[in-house]
């Protein structure tokens, strides 16, 4: 599963309910002049206009490897914009993970690219417009991931564009001689891009929804914080992930591991002579200590006083006219737990597990009480990655959406179906098929499981365009302590001729044979 993961994929392939079917005969590629040149997309189902590997910056490479992102050169002719381009340099995830979540990976050195879906590039009134950030700890990912294809979107009647930028070290890298939080600068490129262009795909330059999820969402929360993103987005949608600096030290220590598998010293300039191949080896090896619930060294945001203030989660609930659409799986930590069988290992250590959540998530023994009477048939390892969770993402996305002086409205959603893949319960991630409503593409099934529920997979979409179209996804505002509005749950949307499986706190299911 993993080897076919890393596959380039093939943007013509079929996706998930094609509009009206086309008109027989050869279909029309169309272009569309941008500001540094014209680009050749495709007609795809339904005449949805594609327009693949698009660069909004120049290649990332030679002096440009730790630099600020410049802009693209500006080309004669026209340009063929029929494939993906290629993806931000990254190592594969580990095995178990591997199976679970597809990574394309497409080579070349001109990563700093996106892609645009458009329902028509001259609609007689523009259309709103979103922008994806995809997630992946920021160390891996990619707009090539085919469960982000955009056709439901266009389909529509939005303009969706999907982003890819600098990752790892190359991204996120801490030194003293090159500036921080390169990837978040690449994402303002990109959206300075959308800005200039995107009226030429028949986008609304003044509509931009700005969406993303995991590490995604963690940037969409340093774009609500960064000054230089100012003006350059109107609403953003935050899927689990909350804004978020790193410590410089804990980031650092990434670049020093490195630096000592490396033996040159820990500079930009230094790692910039570093063959590619040596870098990602030395990052791979350094990621393998890193844990996104138990913390350590990793890669991440630092604040920076070029890029992002100290508090981005103050400075983001400081923009009050930004609606917000935010919110969680219901067992987000089953995605890192469950396939390592740590989930087990937690059991086993019984109150010494909660014992470890209650102190890392700096909650008080009458909220683990409180925890319990909740969720009754919770073991151990449940209780840590709920406490940790809320540390993680409800806490900080519910003081977020409720944080005072918001002139704009804020609206909290949970996904709680929960994955046909015995073990993952509603864990970190699994909503994304939902929300492109691409469940047919066969990468869905990796993370969901066979028969995921398409009904579901229309509501969930639908709020998200109706949230880009009038800023209203269909449900209450928040009201800063009531029920986030729930998408799916145990018992509902399951495959047919399933059985309930109990595993800790979650309702899973097992397809019978």
């Amino acid at each position: 599963m993993a080897a076919a993961a890393s596959e380039t994929p093939d943007p013509d392939r079929p996706r998930s309910r094609p509009g009206p079917p086309s008109p027989p005969g050869p279909r029309p590629r169309p272009r569309v002049r941008t500001a540094f040149g014209v680009v050749e997309g495709r007609t795809g189902p339904g005449g949805i206009a594609v327009f693949r590997g698009i660069p909004y910056a120049a290649p990332p490479v030679g002096a440009r490897r730790f630099a600020a992102p410049e802009p693209p050169e500006a080309w004669d002719g026209v340009r063929d914009a029929g494939a993906y381009g290629p993806t931000a340099p990254k190592v594969p995830y580990p095995e178990a993970f591997a199976a679970l979540l597809p990574d394309p990976e497409v080579p070349g050195d001109d990563c700093l690219n996106l892609n645009v879906w458009t329902p028509d590039p001259a609609p007689s009134a523009p259309l709103p417009v979103m922008v994806w950030i995809h997630g992946g700890a920021l160390t891996r990912g990619s707009s090539a991931v085919p469960v982000y294809d955009g056709s439901a979107f266009a389909r529509d009647g939005v303009v969706l564009v999907s982003v890819n930028y600098r990752l790892g070290v190359l991204g996120y890298g801490l030194f003293p001689d090159a500036p921080a939080n390169r990837g978040l600068l690449d994402q303002i490129a990109a959206l300075a891009w959308v800005r200039d262009n995107i009226a030429a795909f028949g986008g609304d330059p003044g509509r931009v929804t700005v969406f993303g999820e995991s590490a995604g969402a963690i940037s969409i929360g340093a774009l609500l914080a960064a000054p230089r993103a100012a003006g350059l987005f109107r609403q953003a949608v935050l899927q689990s992930g909350a804004p978020e600096v790193l410590p410089r030290d804990r980031v650092r220590a990434m670049v020093r591991r490195m630096a000592a598998l490396l033996k040159v010293p820990a500079t930009a300039e230094a790692f910039a002579g570093a063959a590619l191949p040596d870098l990602l080896a030395a990052q791979a090896a350094v990621l393998r200590r890193s844990s996104p619930l138990l913390g350590g060294p990793a890669f991440g945001l630092v604040a920076d006083p070029d890029t992002l203030p100290p508090d981005p989660l103050e400075a983001a609930a400081a923009r009050g006219d930004v609606p917000l659409l935010l919110g969680w799986t219901a067992e987000e930590y089953r995605l890192w737990l469950a396939p390592t069988g740590t989930m087990r290992v937690l059991d086993r250590l019984g109150p010494l597990s909660v014992a470890l959540g209650r102190i890392r998530s700096g909650k008080d023994r009458a909220a683990v009480r409180a925890l319990r009477a909740e969720r009754p048939g919770a073991g151990p390892a449940d209780l840590l990655g709920h406490l940790l969770t809320d540390r993680l993402l409800r806490d900080p996305l519910r003081a977020l959406a409720g944080a005072a002086g918001r002139s704009a409205p804020s609206f909290v959603y949970e996904f709680a179906w929960p994955s046909g893949i015995p073990g993952l319960g509603s864990c970190h991630a699994l909503e994304l098929g939902f929300v492109f409503d691409t469940l047919d593409v066969p990468e869905a099934s990796m993370l969901a499981g066979p028969d995921a529920p398409r009904e579901l997979a229309g509501e969930m979409h639908a709020a998200w365009v109706r949230f880009a179209v009038d800023g209203d996804p269909g449900w209450a505002l928040w009201n800063g302590d009531g029920p986030p509005k729930v998408f799916g749950g145990p018992g509902r949307g399951g495959p047919e001729g399933a059985e309930p499986v109990r595993v800790g706190a979650v309702t899973t299911r097992r397809v019978l044979p």
